[in-house]
């Protein structure tokens, strides 16, 4: 049985009382008070995650951007210091390795990789296989950095109040900024998995411990993996192992905004122009439920007795208060407004395909 790993603040959860539970190789609070409370608490107040399960990979060297170029399907010629970007890595055929963010750092020839819990050790085997022929340096550092994420309308007040973190106010969406913690390096990035507007704080896992205790200190409302499960499918995010995998491909996903084919090449390059040329035989969508049933994930999704999906999320959801789900569909229904029914058990429900982003986000731009 493999051994479930621990975060910097596992010890915090415990005494706060968090329901653990296995996930991505760790062991991680799912909630404290409840899903909704927490849910609740990021849409209008501020709640703050522990992402320290979070990968942190280093890639830098003489050719590192013509590499993360290679390996990353976004495009990060003339991305400038303090930028960050969302993608994937292909495999050949087109499918998903794992979707990440891409900082480039202030010093040249250095990029930060950050991604999937579940993935790490995948993940940098795959980028170090990928790295011969590069004069590029590759580093794991996944083991030596803590992550909180600080989300909700009041993160900026948080940050600059709480911590002391007054250059926040200057970061757009999607931007970062290098800072120090006690003499400690801190990279604090406007970016997030809920919605709403906040950050996420890298550093060692001393100072994250203290961070923590801070914002804690100030109210701040600590979430669990279940609400950051609920936020992120309201607004449209993609979970890997769910809305992406190395059987989904990102056209299928909707996500080919972040597949740049007007690069000269990337892993899968060939592979995604071929299925955007010759068309998808399916799409994710969402559907929204006219009966209050709850649609999980992996419930078939019918048309006239005949299995034309399957569910890959689904929740009743918190900030809406409907019954939504987001599907992966044959494309002759993929249409909006198209009637289907999910089965639920021994009983099929009714519902019509939508957009599958339910909330309105609230990023600060």
């Amino acid at each position: 049985m493999e051994q479930l790993l621990t975060t910097c603040l596992y010890d915090r959860h415990i005494s706060l009382n968090a329901q653990m539970s296995p996930f991505g190789g760790f062991m991680m609070p799912i909630q404290y008070s409840s899903i909704t409370n927490e849910h609740i608490a990021v849409r209008t107040r501020a709640g703050m995650f522990d992402v320290s399960h979070m990968g942190e990979m280093f890639v830098s060297g003489p050719d590192a951007e013509k590499f993360v170029n290679h390996i990353f399907s976004n495009d990060i010629r003339g991305m400038h210091p303090g930028k960050v970007l969302y993608g994937m890595m292909l495999y050949p055929q087109g499918t998903v390795v794992d979707d990440l963010l891409v900082y480039k750092e202030f010093e040249a020839g250095h990029f930060l990789l950050v991604v999937n819990a579940s993935n790490i050790s995948k993940d940098y085997d795959w980028i170090c296989s990928q790295a011969e022929g590069y004069d590029v340096k590759v580093g794991n550092a996944s083991a030596v950095w803590g992550e909180i994420a600080l989300q909700g309308p009041l993160a900026e007040k948080l940050a600059v109040e709480a911590l002391g973190l007054d250059k926040v106010r200057e970061l757009g969406f999607y931007t970062y900024a290098e800072m120090e913690w006690k003499g400690d390096r801190m990279i604090v990035s406007r970016t997030g998995y809920t919605g709403e507007d906040g950050f996420e704080i890298y550093c060692s896992h001393k100072a994250i411990c203290e961070i923590w205790d801070i914002l804690l200190e100030a109210g701040v409302e600590p979430c669990g993996l279940g609400c950051r499960d609920t936020l992120r499918f309201e607004a449209g995010l993609p979970l890997y192992g769910h809305e992406l995998s190395d059987t989904i491909t990102p056209v299928e996903a909707g996500l080919g905004m972040f597949v740049k084919l007007d690069k000269d090449e990337f892993i899968g390059k060939d592979a995604v122009a071929a299925q955007k040329a010759a068309g998808i035989s399916r799409k994710l969508v969402g559907i929204e439920l006219d009966d209050k049933a709850i649609p999980r994930a992996g419930y078939p999704v019918e048309s006239d007795g005949v299995q034309v999906g399957t569910v890959t999320t689904g929740y009743r959801s918190i900030s809406t208060d409907r019954s939504v789900c987001v599907a992966m569909l044959d494309r002759p229904f993929t249409e909006l407004g198209t009637k289907v029914e999910v089965r639920i058990r021994k009983k099929t429900f009714p519902g019509t395909v939508c957009r599958k982003r339910f909330y309105e986000t609230h990023y600060k731009k």
